[in-house]
């Protein structure tokens, strides 16, 4: 069976695809890259190999067997003379990233983290991210991939199964709570006298965010913060549909925001004080300006293709450059390690900001949003309606549209015939031009646009639409989606 990284490592449903024989190969198959790879580089970088063997970090969600699963991976690892630092607890994607980076005299070759993100309950994955904290390239995956399909599982080498006492049991909290609170002012918080309410999910942020309200004394409400493998019957996504109870418990606690992050905290949900649901795209941008006005951050910013162009108005207001990457954080990730953004987004909920780790943080973008209130005194609502006086308003939709694997094709050739059929209906302006850097992008005069995606692992096409007013958007989605479904 061929197994495939997507946008954010290998997922697939427990028990059918994610088995521990397909685990141990895919563990196998990124040991030996390691080796083949990082064992090269202290070479040339010391004239010697690496005598103690190269560092690994394994860690795991609140996933059903996550941490079995992780702990096969650690013995695969240490078959191969890798040093395993393993996480003590469920641990979140960004904490992994930051832990990676935080010690450079000793640095790792890596991280595995046993996670399928906000997945629903069935799923589970692997991510693996590199020595520079960042999720993997693809040129890394395919790389991987290749290996993969040489592997066997009478190929996998593997230590004992009493392995604990060969590997080092680490906590990570500490170390990423003290950078949480180097980037985010949560004095000001405290100060403002803010209420947060906190939705974990049932996921692995749930420490964090409690270790925040303990420690700096900041009024938070916690829910769903029990580890549950079923992430009480749904997927373990912060997007509006699944916020219901945290809005609920925002009223009983007269709380000012509602925060929530997914089952490995890398992604955010956010809530103003009357419930209403601030979407990614409008965080990222309210977050830029933010970070311009307030903090005087330096840089540009970078967002995918797929996601808001108020961002590039904002830009355009503060004279800043404008980064568009394919889908996927690991491209955005590429622009933080390099310091050249203030901030680095995707409207699919990932966020993280110059200094930090080059990977989605959920969590930053909580307490950042929870700063952005406090210091500023005004409501998100409030906030959106200024920037748009400033800039301009902006509204945007994304959904998946079914497509019959047996019309895949026919589907195809339209989305590569977009620009021709999108400038034939009367009903939408004139095409400007399009942007073939992730799927088909169509951008039209008054600055409307869509764009169309393909999923390689589901039977769907992702749509995204953006208009200036909601009645423009209304006609354009309305347009598109009647094309798209037309046999």
């Amino acid at each position: 069976m061929a197994i495939h990284f997507g946008t954010s490592g290998w997922r697939a449903i427990i028990a059918d695809e994610f088995t521990f024989a397909n685990v141990r190969r895919v563990i196998e198959a990124i040991a030996r890259y390691l080796e083949s790879t990082e064992q090269r580089a202290v070479q040339e970088n010391t004239g010697s190999e690496n005598e103690f063997g190269l560092r690994i970090l394994v860690g795991y969600d609140t996933r059903f067997l996550s941490r079995a699963f992780a702990e096969e991976a650690a013995r695969i690892f240490l078959a191969h003379n890798f040093q395993v630092n393993f996480c003590d607890s469920p641990t979140p994607t960004p904490t992994i990233a930051y832990e990676i980076l935080k010690d450079k005299r000793r640095p790792m070759a890596g991280a595995v983290n046993i996670t399928a993100s906000h997945n629903p309950p069935e799923y589970n994955g692997i991510k693996f991210s590199s020595s520079d904290g960042a999720p993997a390239l693809p040129e890394v995956t395919r790389a991987i991939e290749s290996l993969l399909a040489g592997v066997s599982e009478s190929d996998v080498k593997r230590a004992g199964s009493v392995v604990h006492t060969r590997f080092k049991s680490v906590n990570l909290e500490g170390g990423y709570l003290k950078r949480i609170a180097e980037l985010v002012d949560l004095a000001a918080i405290r100060r403002a006298g803010l209420r947060l309410a906190y939705d974990a999910q049932h996921g692995t942020g749930a420490a964090i965010f409690g270790h925040i309200a303990h420690e700096f004394k900041i009024p938070m409400t916690l829910i769903h913060a029990n580890p549950d493998p079923s992430f009480g019957g749904h997927a373990p996504d912060p997007s509006e549909e699944h916020l219901g109870e945290l809005k609920r418990e925002m009223r009983r606690e007269h709380a000012a925001l509602g925060l929530s992050t997914d089952g490995d905290a890398d992604r955010f949900g956010i809530l103003d004080r009357d419930g209403t649901f601030i979407t990614p795209n409008e965080i990222i941008a309210l977050a830029l300006d933010y970070l311009i006005d307030e903090r005087n951050f330096p840089g540009g910013v970078c967002r995918s293709v797929a996601t808001t162009h108020l961002i590039d108005a904002v830009a355009a207001y503060h004279h800043r450059e404008v980064f568009e990457t394919p889908v996927g954080f690991k491209y955005v990730g590429e622009l933080i390690k390099q310091n050249k953004i203030v901030i680095g987004g995707e409207e699919s909920a990932g966020l993280s900001i110059r200094g930090h780790v080059p990977e989605k943080d959920g969590i930053l973008a909580c307490m950042l949003v929870a700063e952005m209130v406090a210091v500023r005194r005004k409501s998100l609502k409030q906030q959106r309606q200024e920037l748009f006086k400033r800039v301009g308003a902006f509204y945007n939709i994304r959904l998946n549209v079914p497509v019959d694997p047996v019309k895949r094709e026919a589907v195809q050739k339209k989305i590569v015939n977009l620009p021709v059929l999108l400038n034939n209906l009367r009903q939408l302006p004139k095409v400007e031009r399009e942007n073939t850097l992730d799927g088909k992008k169509v951008i039209f005069e008054d600055g409307s646009w869509t764009l169309i995606r393909l999923s390689g692992t589901e039977p769907v096409a992702r749509l995204y639409c953006e208009a200036r007013t909601p009645a423009k958007l209304k006609i354009l989605r309305r347009e598109v989606e009647k094309l798209l479904r037309t046999s």
